[in-house]
């Protein structure tokens, strides 16, 4: 892979964190496409998701889940790391109202294995702080 700069890093990471806030159906698919490369895949909690049709299955069912109740939003710390093709940062759900809005309620270190196009090939999510129990 050709070296990536820090603006590409910057980018990736935030259009990364924005798909997951994207309440449109198209513009969400669209974002997969422009993301991940078409045999992209996604780790999770031992689960799988292959290709962008997987992919944005997945995506759609973390919305709803978590954003589209407006209880969370998706954030990223600014410890954003870089060695050849890979990424590295922690993705986060924040409480998005109440006496604990902005507060970190689940997080994972996520690492991305980028393709020369600087698309996703490998999205690794392992949880560092697991949603406090309901």
């Amino acid at each position: 892979m050709s070296q990536i700069t820090a603006p590409d890093v910057d980018q990736i990471v935030q259009r990364y964190v924005a798909v997951w806030s994207e309440p449109d159906t198209a513009a969400r698919k669209r974002a997969v496409a422009e993301l991940w490369a078409a045999d992209g895949v996604e780790f999770i909690e031992g689960t799988q998701y292959r290709g962008h049709d997987g992919l944005v299955d997945r995506v759609a069912e973390a919305y709803g889940l978590f954003v589209a109740s407006g209880e969370y939003h998706i954030t990223h710390d600014d410890h954003v790391t870089v060695h050849d093709d890979i990424v590295m940062f922690t993705v986060q759900l924040t409480y998005a109202t109440g006496h604990r809005a902005d507060e970190v309620a689940w997080a994972a270190r996520v690492f991305l294995v980028l393709d020369d196009d600087g698309r996703i090939l490998q999205d690794y999510h392992l949880t560092v702080q697991p949603l406090p129990e309901a």
